[in-house]
C-alpha cells in the first residue's frame, strides 16, 4: 500500500475499500519536495491537489506591492492546493511551495474525474473535504473581521499546536494578517 495515512484519512469521512484504494493508487504520484521549491506558481493552471505525506506546505498570493498573503499552512495528513484553479482548470493565482523537505502525494485532476465514476465513495469524500474547506475558509474571514490578532493567534495555536512549533513567525504572522513583529509582541505577552 502505497500511504495508509492516505488511506486512513479517505477512511475518517468515506468508507473506501482496499479494492477503491488500489485504483486511487494507480493514479498517484509520490514526490519529494526540497524545502523553498514551488509546487505551483501564481498563473498556472492546477492539474494537481497535493496530500502531505510528511513536511509543511504553505499556498500564498502575491499582491500588486509584492507582500506575500499565507492562504494555507498545511502538515502531514492534509491536503493543499488552488481549489479554484483545481476545480475549474483555469489560470489560478495562488503559489504552492514546500516549507520543510516534504513527501507530497500528487492526484490528478483529469484522474480524479474518472475516479468519482469508479469509486463514488471519494466524490463524497472530496465533497465534504471541499465544503469543511469552505467553512473553514468563511470561519477564518470572519475571525479577522471579529477578532483581534491575539485571539486569532490563541485560536491557531490551539486548533493546530504543530504549526506554531514548525512554522517560521514570517508565515504565521502573514495567515493571521499581522506583521511579524506584532506577533513577536503577542507571543512574549502570552509567555508572561
Amino acid at each position: 500500500m502505497l500511504s495508509t495515512l492516505l488511506f486512513d484519512n479517505f477512511n475518517k469521512y468515506a468508507r473506501i475499500t482496499d479494492t477503491d484504494f488500489e485504483l486511487i493508487e494507480k493514479v498517484l504520484a509520490k514526490r519529494f519536495v526540497k524545502k523553498r521549491r514551488s509546487l505551483l506558481t501564481e498563473g498556472d493552471i492546477s492539474r494537481y491537489i497535493y496530500f502531505i505525506e510528511k513536511g509543511a506546505l504553505r499556498s500564498f498570493t502575491v499582491d500588486k506591492d509584492g507582500v506575500e498573503h499565507i492562504i494555507q499552512l498545511g502538515l502531514e495528513d492534509h491536503w493543499i492546493g488552488d481549489l479554484s484553479s483545481f476545480i475549474t482548470q483555469a489560470h489560478g493565482n495562488v503559489s504552492i511551495e514546500a516549507i520543510e523537505d516534504s513527501e507530497i502525494l500528487l492526484l490528478p485532476h483529469h484522474e480524479l474525474e474518472l475516479l468519482y465514476v469508479q469509486v463514488p465513495a471519494l466524490e463524497r469524500y472530496f465533497r465534504q473535504l471541499f465544503q469543511r474547506a469552505y467553512v473553514s475558509l468563511q470561519q477564518r474571514l470572519s475571525s479577522t473581521v471579529s477578532q483581534n490578532a491575539e485571539e486569532r493567534y490563541r485560536l491557531l495555536v490551539s486548533d493546530f499546536p504543530q504549526i506554531a512549533a514548525r512554522i517560521p513567525l514570517i508565515y504565521i504572522a502573514s495567515y493571521l494578517g499581522i506583521t511579524p513583529e506584532s506577533l513577536s509582541r503577542i507571543r512574549k505577552q502570552l509567555l508572561h
